[in-house]
């Protein structure tokens, strides 16, 4: 496929960190992060410029160690480091696969990554270069979902891409609910009046305000580059927003 033919020419993409932990459970299991970045190479070969923002919930969760007692801030942080592990293994196999990466963390580490620092996460994109986004945004009380959006609007992305165990949106979980409907589009509002719970409110708020379409899609079997490419895969929650073409002239991108 050839780069004029994308939908999306710029994506942010957020993974979960379980998703790393392949049948295990919790943990870091290197095949699976093999699996990952090859979904994530077939989307680069089509010439996306992406940016990734990784959970933690593999190693700590900072909401479950509140849960157990800890200071609601100390586990945060807690789950901000165990994101800057999962975005180093990911660049470590991204970087085997021949994809050039970057981690550019919201808590100072310069011996592992470079800070996080907008205008040169965007001058990394324009090189081609994968841009890894860890450490949330470098304050407590703010879940990964919400670094995703925050990151997609500074980084300038088209869409914002949630890739899951799941293909898309239910009116409830799959998994215990036979009768679960899957939705194919949602608008921002329907997903609110719905409670589907999409995204945590703060994220939602984001991309909503801003226009930015988000896509719900299953994390395997080359969903992701579907689309990016444009076909109906997942579930796309949209609403009113200048068309692409106006946005790329916007951003002084394209």
């Amino acid at each position: 496929m050839l780069e004029k033919d994308l939908k999306y020419k710029r994506v942010l993409v957020k993974l979960s960190g379980e998703a790393l932990a392949g049948s295990q459970g919790t943990g870091i299991a290197p095949e699976t992060v093999s699996r990952v970045c090859e979904e994530l190479g077939a989307v680069l070969q089509m010439g996306v410029a992406m940016a990734l923002v990784i959970g933690g919930g593999n190693i700590f969760r900072g909401l479950k160690g509140s849960a157990a007692g800890m200071d609601r801030s100390s586990a945060d942080y807690m789950g901000m480091l165990a994101t800057v592990l999962n975005a180093l293994a990911v660049q470590d196999m991204l970087e085997k696969q021949g994809y050039p990466t970057r981690v550019l963390s919201a808590i100072t580490m310069k011996e592992v990554c470079e800070p996080y620092i907008r205008r040169r996460a965007l001058r990394h994109l324009s090189k081609g270069r994968v841009v890894i986004c860890a450490a949330g945004t470098g304050n407590p009380y703010f879940t990964t979902d919400t670094t995703a959006a925050l990151r997609g609007m500074e980084l300038k992305c088209e869409a914002i891409i949630k890739a899951t165990k799941v293909d898309g949106i239910y009116s409830s979980d799959p998994s215990k609910d036979p009768s679960a409907v899957k939705y194919d589009r949602l608008s921002f509002d329907e997903a609110v009046a719905l409670k589907l719970g999409v995204m945590d409110a703060t994220a939602f708020a984001l991309v909503r305000d801003n226009h930015v379409p988000l896509i719900v899609c299953r994390m395997f079997g080359g969903n992701i580059a579907r689309a990016i490419a444009g076909e109906p895969v997942g579930t796309l929650v949209s609403d009113w927003y200048p068309s692409l073409a106006r946005r790329r002239q916007a951003y002084g991108l394209w």
